[in-house]
């Protein structure tokens, strides 16, 4: 009977190495074409976004900043995000410098000018980028898209936002206790 035991024990073992070893050996894809990008490797997605900041003084440097977009590591550990960058529709771009994004935190992307904190950077643009129909994309450091995020397309500009926004915040992970308090409707 020992024998026995020491063999299933011996079987076992191989058999979860080979497990290991083929988990360990599957690329971890971009984009593969079906949607789904490397946000599962990281952790990281694109949160939330303030865009079009209404009135007429759009180009001052305050209703610059009410426009942002937030990135958000899901994950318990951080990510270095340093030359990471953050892309809209017509192809203005963001590149990350010195963030580092601890594990369950966010930091947004304003785009005027400010000082750049861990919860808070700065586009240092002059004008709005932002628009009422666009896409955030998020791409690592080796240009890879780790997540996107799209509005305005599926529901006109007039639909409801917070259900827009609890479906977004539902598909990235998020709960419906999420403070919102500082987010226009």
């Amino acid at each position: 009977m020992p024998v026995s035991r020491h063999i299933r024990r011996l079987v076992a073992t191989a058999l979860a190495a080979g497990a290991v070893v083929t988990a360990s050996a599957l690329p971890a894809g971009a984009h593969d074409g079906n949607g789904r990008h490397d946000r599962d490797r990281y952790g990281v997605v694109v949160g939330g976004v303030q865009h079009s900041t209404p009135g007429r003084d759009a180009r001052s440097n305050r209703s610059l900043n009410a426009e942002w977009v937030e990135v958000h590591n899901t994950g318990r550990h951080s990510v270095d995000l340093r030359g990471w960058t953050l892309t809209d529709s017509d192809g203005n771009r963001y590149r990350f410098r010195n963030v580092r994004l601890d594990g369950r935190s966010s930091v947004r992307v304003h785009t005027g000018h400010g000082r750049d904190t861990r919860h808070d950077v700065y586009q240092d643009r002059g004008y709005q980028v932002w628009d009422r129909r666009d896409t955030a994309t998020l791409r690592d450091d080796r240009g890879r898209v780790v997540d996107e995020d799209s509005w305005g397309r599926d529901r006109g500009f007039d639909g409801d936002r917070r259900d827009r926004d609890r479906d977004h915040d539902r598909d990235r992970g998020f709960d419906g206790d999420r403070d919102r308090g500082d987010r226009r409707r």
